[in-house]
């Protein structure tokens, strides 16, 4: 997953097509590359419907986040939303686990490339060397960051392509060497034994699938930097969400049938099930070649994801700083090539920390940050379509309030898939932010222009109101 960060000195505005593929790099990350081995091991085959279920689910969230961009043009996505629906005190809230997920994301990026190189070099197997490797990692990306922030852009195209490339060619040749036996069993026998296995076993699975879906939300945090961001990022947002779900699901499919009930057992299931597929049909060396491959596009595009979640994250946590005033200005603090460095170091220590846990456990923290942003923004379409506070300018859903009513209880259906530990994180993060909200030393101007702001938003809304009459 990739944090699109709110730029100033961007020489263009971003087309149609440059903020799709900025989606698509924002939303197929590592877990499409890592997790189908878990997947498959709650739901076997049914893991295809569970993954088309949590599609839809998971747009009707989409749908909100389209509605919601579609009036304002301002950059902050859920916090942003949240702060004009709710008050300072919830978008401050808002944009300190914004700034938590995309650490959380950073941290999961690095493990997902270290545990790929396991796969290969047992060599950081070892505590020490794989610690080592984490943490020279996040040490790389902060000082690329101190002082070349021109490759950003680069690594991001190059990321995007590799991805995408690799799941094309995953799927096509892939499709040639599927065995019908490995559809079976469609679904585990332990899920079958009653209502609360199956629930256990659906809810396992949909917290990793749930992930693959995560980086949409990221989209209109850079609204600024886009052409008419109030119609193209709802048109995006849902071009996405289709173009990804599609990709997932034949990714999904052929996985199982490359390799059936081996593929719960591998740590790198698309790069061994082609592999082991290619070997059996064309022969080893053929087979080598394939994994190969595989693993060479599932490095570029970790890394790529990786790269972009420290040059963003930074940024995001200084804009809070520098534009609205939620955190003190030293936090805000750049040098001279631009680089919030505080934001760096900040970003670099709780990713450090993180990057200690369990790949799942960053995934389950993942979700977690996210569910913790789409309540509020699924909360504020519901205000806003009430309240006609703050029209639409392109974009309008269907059905009132049946889409974010729908869209709420998915989320709140998340809740009963997290772990204790998970939880425990969440709340010590939020109490934190909510004592040093009251601590930190609030600049009231920011405050005046947001009165002021909205104040003319209404009376401009009249005006209208009384034309159209």
């Amino acid at each position: 997953m990739v944090i699109i960060s709110n730029q100033k000195s961007v020489p263009k505005k971003l087309s149609f097509i440059s903020i799709y593929f900025l989606g698509i790099n924002g939303v197929i990350g590592s877990g499409t590359f890592l997790l189908p081995s878990v997947i498959y091991r709650y739901m076997n085959l049914s893991a295809v419907a569970v993954l088309l279920c949590t599609a839809i689910t998971v747009s009707l969230i989409a749908l909100c986040y389209a509605d919601l961009s579609s009036r304002f043009t301002g950059s902050g996505a859920a916090w942003l939303y949240s702060y004009h629906a709710f008050g300072r005190f919830t978008g401050y809230e808002l944009g300190i686990f914004t700034w938590f997920l995309g650490c959380c994301t950073l941290s999961a990026e690095i493990v997902a490339l270290l545990t790929t190189l396991k796969s290969f070099l047992p060599i950081f197997n070892r505590p020490l060397i794989y610690g080592v490797a984490a943490f020279g990692l996040i040490v790389l990306f902060a000082v690329i960051n101190f002082f070349g922030r021109g490759l950003v852009k680069l690594v991001n195209n190059v990321s995007a392509a590799a991805k995408i490339l690799t799941l094309i060619i995953f799927i096509v040749v892939g499709v040639f060497f599927i065995h019908k036996a490995n559809f079976s069993p469609v679904i585990p026998q332990a899920a079958l034994k009653g209502p609360m296995p199956f629930i256990h076993h659906f809810g396992e699975a949909f917290t990793p699938i749930f992930y693959l879906f995560t980086g949409f939300s990221f989209l209109p945090i850079a609204a600024k930097q886009m052409k008419n961001p109030e119609k193209n990022i709802p048109r995006v947002l849902i071009a996405v969400m289709v173009s990804v779900t599609i990709l997932d699901a034949l990714m999904m499919t052929v996985a199982v049938g490359l390799s059936g009930t081996k593929l719960g057992g591998y740590s790198t299931p698309l790069a061994n099930a082609l592999g082991s597929a290619l070997a059996r049909g064309l022969g080893t060396t053929i087979g080598k070649w394939g994994y190969a491959f595989i693993i060479f596009g599932m490095l570029v595009s970790i890394f790529g994801v990786a790269f972009s979640a420290s040059f963003n994250t930074p940024s995001l946590i200084a804009s809070m700083a520098n534009e609205h005033g939620m955190l003190p200005k030293f936090i805000g603090k750049k040098n001279k090539h631009d680089a919030p460095w505080v934001g760096i170091l900040l970003t670099s220590i709780l990713s450090a920390l993180f990057a200690t846990q369990s790949y799942l456990f960053l995934v389950s923290c993942t979700v977690l940050a996210s569910f913790i942003q789409y309540v509020p923004s699924i909360l504020a379409v519901i205000k806003f379509e009430h309240s006609n506070e703050y029209p639409t300018h392109g974009f309008k859903l269907p059905g009132k309030y049946l889409i974010p009513s729908f869209a709420l209880l998915v989320s709140c259906y998340m809740v009963t898939n997290f772990t204790a530990k998970t939880l425990l994180v969440g709340t010590v993060i939020a109490i934190l932010a909510a004592a040093a909200y009251f601590f930190i030393k609030k600049d009231r101007s920011y405050e005046e222009q947001h009165v002021k702001w909205l104040e003319d938003l209404r009376n401009r809304n009249k005006k209208e109101e009384q034309l159209n009459k």
